[in-house]
């Protein structure tokens, strides 16, 4: 019943922008997003949130490479989301790792190669001219409980170096406010993540902006934050 409840009250705002409207064209100060094509068949990279006393969602959100090697197709499922009234739930990758301590607000901003910043919002028409890291502004926001969905991402890498790789970075799930409600970062799941299609470490352009953080596979748990301080280098405010 409560799934029903939730569906309801969410019913046509997948794509729903608290933060302003949408600005077609908006673009990175880089350009459009290039469409990844060197990605290795066979490589997953899994987020699985943590249990946690302080939220109840629970769930995972994996990458695994295309099969031609264009794109990531992303398996989300997710479930325990607080009130209906706080959502549609937001959920993006974070330029930075969860640290040990578990808080969400240490991963950053989104993950932003193109510095094209978060206002205003992304149009999802044109993911290309939208924030890498910006799943669901790309693919739609979380409208139930439980959450499950499937999509190809073109602009994203499962190959280690280019800015585009997200497997060193962490996804975190915020409230329609943009409170952070829960993070977990990105494990190697399946594959080899070093080598790209054709034995080629390539994916994105090697000017881009935040190549990546070291890896990092500690414990991730639960933070509360609201949107602040802008990054430095990427110019995005931080969510």
């Amino acid at each position: 019943m409560y799934s029903a409840i939730f569906a309801t009250a969410l019913t046509g705002l997948s794509f729903a922008h608290a933060a302003g409207p949408i600005v077609p064209g908006t673009t990175g100060k880089l350009g459009d997003a290039a469409i990844v094509t060197t990605n290795s068949a066979g490589i997953t990279y899994t987020a699985t949130l943590p249990n946690s006393t302080t939220s109840d969602i629970r769930g995972f959100v994996a990458g695994t490479s295309n099969a031609n090697g264009t794109g990531v197709v992303f398996n989300i499922n997710l479930s325990g989301f607080p009130d209906a009234s706080l959502g549609p739930f937001l959920y993006h990758v974070h330029d930075q790792p969860v640290p040990s301590n578990g808080n969400c607000t240490a991963t950053l901003a989104h993950q932003d190669p193109y510095i094209r910043g978060e206002m205003p919002p992304c149009d999802p028409t044109q993911p290309e001219t939208c924030q890498t890291g910006d799943l669901a502004g790309k693919h739609g926001n979380i409208t139930t409980s439980p959450f499950q969905t499937t999509f190809l991402d073109l602009y994203l890498s499962t190959v280690q170096g280019p800015a585009s790789f997200f497997g060193n970075r962490s996804i975190v799930i915020h409230s329609s406010n943009t409170t952070r409600l829960t993070c977990a970062n990105f494990t190697l799941t399946s594959g080899n993540g070093s080598v790209g299609r054709n034995g080629t470490s390539s994916g994105g352009n090697g000017t881009l902006a935040g190549s990546g953080p070291v890896p990092f596979t500690g414990g991730a748990t639960v933070s509360f934050v609201s949107a602040g301080a802008i990054l430095a280098g990427l110019a995005a405010c931080m969510l």
